[in-house]
């Protein structure tokens, strides 16, 4: 038998301490802020980290290490003092408001049970017509008494048994379900004891988004009313009532009278082997009424979602003014007590280039402006509310807003709600009164309730708690009393039976049984196993996410469970999509006593969307994100997945002191193919055929400077690689710095066409991590388009798939599903792009891009240690370091990807043992240009021993010095003293070798031969080595930065002759003037006895030219590898992209490392792949043949094809028939897929003689095909 549920607290007993700390706000100084275009400057300390949002807020945080819970109650200021500050001096005050108080808030920051306290401050206060900043006060705070640390224990779910259904109300009231209504449910009302009903729902709105204990776990039971149950027979007379709540209601948390999740709100019913809950009877309390009320809080208000202005955040919008400026919206509020103000609060906000204004006015009499201020980059729109009390002399109110768009007619402005709260005599007026009392003058005990008019009432339901319903009888007289408990929570409702509110369901109403709490904890064998990382998918995408699940299972030995989202839904909101629930959901399993805070990681497999109501088209909330409330600008109104995460008692607001617990990766799927897709890249990454070299490669890449400030961009990336040479010096780090590049101009504005080449040329070579730090955009990277959508799309480095950092504005603004961003396109590329993105989704100041970089990198590499985190762990670690914990913009970065995976860094275990048979220490010499060098190595274990079991295959890179090289200021901008701003920097050194060798038990030898270009200067190279073991997934890297390089061998044997040259596209196979596709792949077969030259000598590159045309040349220097321990034969393999259908040439010019240099030259037929198929070069080969021949030809697809070979003799009777596909993994056109044994259909050796045959292929992509025929002969 599993084990019962059960919930509770643990309590770990403290003792009461007091703690003051004096604080001393060190000023100094502005510090510029820089976001898209914009640059601003602050007041800037030395002791506290800013938190700062344009036109909203300017804080200060300081934190510190404690190891007890503060009590935020028990915090107190004192000793404040203040200085005059002038804010026009800094130009990022502008249009904050600050408060006419010192405001502190001080709590407990927790993450991962790492107790940190959280200090913020607002330091500038605006009294007495004066800006004052603080200068000195003091905090002074208790501890809590006791820590409070919710445990869960496993419990069964209510849905594991029983026949269910659901169903949906969209009012609030009491609700009628008849015999009908159930019969087409699907429930059996013939065979079925009305006692037995239960109805199901949750407790009402939306969930809280804090973190709180008493969270639902399961639906809950609403006490119903069943007339006619008593003989146990539900006839055709018979019916429920119960009271439902509907989708409409005001809520604080987010400032809206509509569900952000949902237009109808679901409820189950069930028939179970026990009676349901029903009403119980009103018991009146003894004792004397303190207050007699005959008024309720009424309570009406206008609110419509139609638009979401910037497309971000979660508040929506209805009625839109433009040219029809005044609306007018009247309102009843039925027997209203004019003597008492009635309360009027109202949003709205304007799209405008200018600022403009709204009157407000209440039956004609003015009651306000709201001013609405202008928006720009990153303000999108600007919102202005209204609240207040105001005096009325009518129930009938007619609220008149008029919005006045200062003669811009570009400008509009959109109303969010309005609402109205007044007192209301308790008058019955028919149908259903709800009626509760808010904001009482006292806090009575007892109170007695008088309704007025109350002849037709026939029922009074006590309606405070849906699963413990009251009802008072009527008495039939026009004035109903009663007494009650008072509590500000207290609700009733009076109704007589002309009419209810009617349910309905959609599609299948009954729902399977699920026991989602209890189960999730139990493995395959029954028994309970802490759970590592939970898997939340649409069930659409089960088995996707199954698979993602049993790669971590096998690759990561992790404990995965994948749960059906709408199981979530069912169990924590009552079958209602509700973010709160996924959270709970999360958090029951963090804090389960069976799971011991196990959890580690959670992926939500399936894209989001800021319409969480599918308003817009094509919409993608697949699995729901966190969204801010503020939605206007694009750089404090964010998505977050964090949210999931936090796991901490009263988290869950996404204020900066919230911490994560959890690392959170999402796989962005909207579609069950994309799904595939995605974990396909996942299971590649893994593969066999993505182990290589390209594992040692890093990719930095910075923004140039436009403005003076822009040089810490620039700086911050060469940062980035200097600390990962320092510490990881394994890796082979490539700077792209653009302004060291070029900069030319276009009629499209300044570009970098050599970084295009660059980024696109290492991608495709493969890097394990590229970071990219600059401006950015959805488009793409950086101002000057250094990498947009379309190479994003059509990067093709399959196998070779890397990390990608972009601590930039908006690259992976994936929550809006109309415009697809550069970061999704690198995601989603099926044979491309990333694995996996640590990105943004907003914009982010550079200030903290810098830092953010920084901390990542540290965790990403594990810069001071050997243990390496999954990415999305150091992310978290970096989200929760304190360098960063101080800003909300921590929110904007995202992990999109598994969030289990972790890089695939190989273990650094290869060494040089000798050179030129010298032992590595005792070498002494330097390595000459045209020096033949002998490398002798080995494989070694962790404890230093020879791995004597290693057998595989060694791939080393020999470097020549780091350069140094510098900036070239393209755009002229220049610092405070008017010089250029330059930056000097260090890169790898040019390859010398880039070759294999076979490993055997461990040992390895290379050969090569120096090129006469090395630089003559005589200073240490680099040598990097990977390894690969055969017929088994391990790998190994190594370096060495112990060897000289540099000078010549002026006794170097002589050369005089070229390299040899062979060209092909796709397939060694490939016959000059053949058939290729649009993105063919250039094979270059290359021989000299002393070896290719790659080191980049001038003019002396491996040079590709297409169609004589210079300016389509390729650089291949860097794809060029020598063949197995065989440095005299290598092979270039280069991919060429989105070539022009038609005749082309390609000219190849390689040099030797003596300097000697050759070409040829090869023409190929790029096929249109939209016109017909084309066969080219059929025959079969041998032919004639005895016992087996294979059909060889050339076709223009770059898709599979099916294929049919139909063998007939002369006289035209079939034999033979063969079906294939051809194998287009290899991206070759060639085909020798198909072969035949000169058998018929039978098995039957065929007569000798000459035959015809019938080759028919056809493509199902583009629905096309085509026949050829030949003759063969059989001896």
């Amino acid at each position: 038998m599993r084990p019962v549920v059960l919930f509770f607290l643990f309590f770990t007993p403290y003792i009461l301490a007091k703690e003051t700390i004096n604080f001393n706000v060190e000023w100094g100084g502005s510090v510029v802020y820089e976001i898209s275009k914009i640059s601003v400057n602050l007041p800037d300390t030395k002791n506290f980290k800013i938190e700062y949002s344009i036109q909203e807020k300017f804080k200060l945080i300081n934190q510190w290490s404690e190891s007890k819970l503060i009590d935020p109650k028990s915090v107190e200021i004192r000793d404040v003092k203040y200085s005059t500050i002038d804010i026009k001096n800094f130009s990022g005050l502008d249009k904050i408001i600050f408060p006419n108080d010192f405001n502190v808030n001080l709590n407990s920051s927790i993450s991962k049970n790492q107790i940190l306290a959280f200090l913020e401050i607002t330091p500038i206060i605006f009294s007495d017509g004066t800006y004052k900043k603080i200068e000195n006060f003091s905090v002074s705070y208790d501890y809590l008494k006791k820590n409070k640390k919710l445990k869960t224990s496993i419990e069964s779910s209510k849905l594991s048994s029983g026949n269910w259904y659901k169903f949906y109300i969209n009012n609030t009231g009491i609700h009628k379900i008849d015999k009908e209504f159930l019969n087409d449910l699907g429930i059996n009302t013939n065979n079925i004891d009305p006692k037995k009903i239960k109805i199901f729902s949750g407790k009402g709105g939306m969930l809280s988004l804090q973190n709180q204990d008493d969270f639902p776990t399961d639906p809950i039971e609403n006490t119903i009313k069943i007339v006619g149950e008593e003989d146990g027979v539900f006839d055709s007379e018979d019916y429920i009532l119960f009271y439902g709540i509907g989708p409409e209601g005001y809520n604080d948390e987010n400032d809206t009278n509509l569900n952000l999740y949902e237009n109808n709100i679901s409820y189950f019913i069930s028939i179970g082997t026990e009676n349901g809950l029903r009403l119980n009877q009103l018991i009146e309390p003894e004792g004397n009424s303190d207050l007699n009320i005959n008024y309720y809080t009424n309570y009406k208000f206008y609110e419509v979602d139609e638009y979401n202005l910037a497309k971000i955040g979660r508040r929506w919008f209805g009625d839109r003014f433009d040219f029809e400026n005044i609306k007018n919206y009247q309102f009843e509020l039925d027997d209203l007590i004019t003597e008492y103000p009635v309360s009027l609060r109202l949003y709205a906000a304007a799209t405008s280039e200018i600022s403009t204004s709204m009157s407000i006015n209440l039956n004609n009499s003015p009651i306000t402006t709201l001013v609405f201020g202008s928006i720009g980059d990153p303000i999108l729109a600007s919102g202005a509310g209204y609240s207040n009390e105001i005096n009325v002399n009518s129930s009938t109110l007619n609220v008149s807003l008029d919005y006045n768009n200062n003669g811009n007619p570009s400008s509009s402005a959109y109303l969010d709600y309005i609402s109205l709260e007044g007192r209301s005599f308790l008058n019955f007026n028919g149908g259903q009164l709800l009626f509760q009392n808010k904001n009482l003058e006292k806090q009575p005990e007892i109170v007695t309730y008088e309704i007025g008019n109350a002849l037709n009432v026939k029922h009074i339901w006590n309606v405070s708690d849906n699963s413990n319903i009251f009802e008072l009888t009527s008495s039939e007289s026009n004035m109903i009393s009663f007494k009650s408990f008072y509590s500000e929570s207290n609700k009733f409702i009076a109704f007589d039976e002309s009419f209810y509110f009617e349910p309905f369901f959609e599609n299948e109403p009954e729902i399977s049984n699920q026991n989602l709490k209890e189960e999730i904890f139990f493995n395959d064998q029954n028994l309970i196993e802490p759970i590592d990382y939970l898997i939340i998918a649409r069930s659409d995408m089960i088995l996707q996410a199954e698979r993602l699940a049993e790669i971590n299972r096998v690759k990561n030995n992790l404990n995965v469970k994948v749960v059906d989202v709408e199981k979530i839904y069912n169990e924590f909101s009552s079958g209602n999509q509700d973010i709160s629930a996924i959270r709970n959901f999360v958090r029951y399993v963090y804090n389960n006593e069976n799971n011991e805070n196990s959890l580690k990681y959670l992926c939500l497999f399936g894209d989001a969307s800021f319409d969480y109501k599918d308003r817009i088209p094509n919409n993608t909330n697949i699995i729901p994100s966190w969204h801010s409330l503020n939605s206007f600008s694009l750089s404090s109104s964010y998505i977050s997945d964090d949210f999931f995460g936090m796991m901490d008692f009263n988290e869950g607001s996404m204020t900066s002191s919230n911490k994560l617990d959890i690392a959170v990766g999402r796989i962005l799927a909207d579609s069950n193919q994309k799904a595939i897709d995605l974990i396909d890249k996942i299971e590649s990454y893994y593969s066999q055929d993505s182990y290589g070299d390209w594992r040692n490669r890093i990719i930095v890449i910075s923004d140039d400077v436009d403005e003076p400030w822009e040089n810490i961009i620039q700086s911050t990336s060469n940062n980035i690689a200097d600390l990962i040479t320092q510490n990881k010096p394994f890796f082979n780090t490539k700077k792209i710095l653009i302004d060291a590049f070029n900069q030319e101009t276009s009629s499209g504005g300044e570009r970098y066409p050599e970084v295009n080449n660059q980024i696109i040329n290492g991608m495709k070579q493969g890097a394990l991590v590229i970071n990219y730090f600059g401006h950015g955009g959805e488009d793409g990277l950086a101002r000057e388009r250094i990498f947009d959508k379309i190479d994003a799309a059509e990067i093709n480095n399959n196998n070779k798939f890397n990390c990608f950092v972009s601590v930039t504005c908006e690259f992976t603004k994936f929550d809006n599903p109309n415009r697809d961003t550069a970061g999704e396109f690198l995601y989603w590329n099926k044979y491309g792009g990333s694995i996996a993105l640590i990105t943004t989704t907003r914009q982010i100041f550079v200030s903290v891009g810098v830092n953010f970089n920084l901390t990542l990198e540290n965790y990403l590499f594990s810069l001071n240690s050997d243990n390496y985190t999954s990415m999305a762990e150091a992310l978290r670690l970096t989200k929760t370091d304190l360098s960063i914990s101080n800003s909300d913009q921590r929110r904007l970065v995202f992990f999109i990807g598994d969030p289990a995976m972790k890089l695939a860094i190989p273990k650094p275990d290869i060494n040089i043992t000798k050179i030129n048979d010298i032992m590595i220490q005792d070498f002494d010499s330097s390595l000459r240009g045209l020096d033949l060098v002998k490398i002798s190595g080995e494989m070694t274990n962790s404890n230093g021993s020879i791995n004597d079991l290693f057998q595989g295959e060694l791939i080393a890179t020999v470097f020549d010095k780091e350069i140094n090289r510098s900036t070239l200021a393209n755009d002229g901008t220049t610092d405070n003293s008017g010089n250029p701003i330059i930056l000097n920097f260090n890169t790898l050194g040019e390859v010398l070798f880039r070759g294999k060798s076979t490993i055997t038990d461990g040992l390895f030898e290379l050969n090569f031969v120096i090129p006469k270009d090395v630089g003559m200067q005589v200073d240490y190279g680099k040598f990097s080595f990977y390894a690969k073991e055969n017929n088994n997934l391990n790998d190994k890297n190594g370096y060495d930065l112990s060897v000289l390089i540099g000078g010549i061998n002026e006794n170097a044997e002589e050369d005089n002759l070229g390299p040899e040259i062979d060209l092909f596209m796709n397939d060694e196979s490939f016959v000059s003037g053949g058939i290729t596709n649009e993105n063919p792949n250039l094979i270059v077969k290359l021989f000299d006895l002393n070896g290719i030259n790659t080191s980049s000598g001038v003019g002396h590159d491996i040079i590709a030219v297409l169609d004589n045309d210079d300016t389509k040349s390729f650089r291949l220097n860097e794809y060029y590898q020598a063949n197995l321990d065989d440095y005299q034969n290598g092979t270039v393999n280069f991919p060429l992209n989105n070539l022009v259908p038609g005749l082309h040439t390609l000219r190849l010019k390689a040099w030797d490392v003596y300097n000697n240099s050759s070409e040829s030259e090869i023409e190929f037929i790029v096929f249109d792949e939209d016109q017909d198929l084309v066969i080219e070069n059929l025959l079969n080969y041998p032919n004639p043949f005895i016992n087996y021949t294979e059909f060889w030809f050339n076709h223009n697809s770059s898709t599979n094809l099916n294929v049919t070979i139909q063998v007939f003799t002369i006289s035209g009777r079939l034999v033979k028939t063969i079906n294939g596909i051809t194998d287009s993994s290899g991206n070759t056109n060639f085909s020798r897929d198909f072969s035949w044994d000169g058998r018929d259909d039978f098995g039957d050796k065929v007569a000798k003689g000459v035959y015809i045959y019938k080759l028919t292929i056809r493509s199902e992509s583009v629905d096309k095909n085509v026949s050829k025929i030949e003759k063969l002969v059989i001896l």
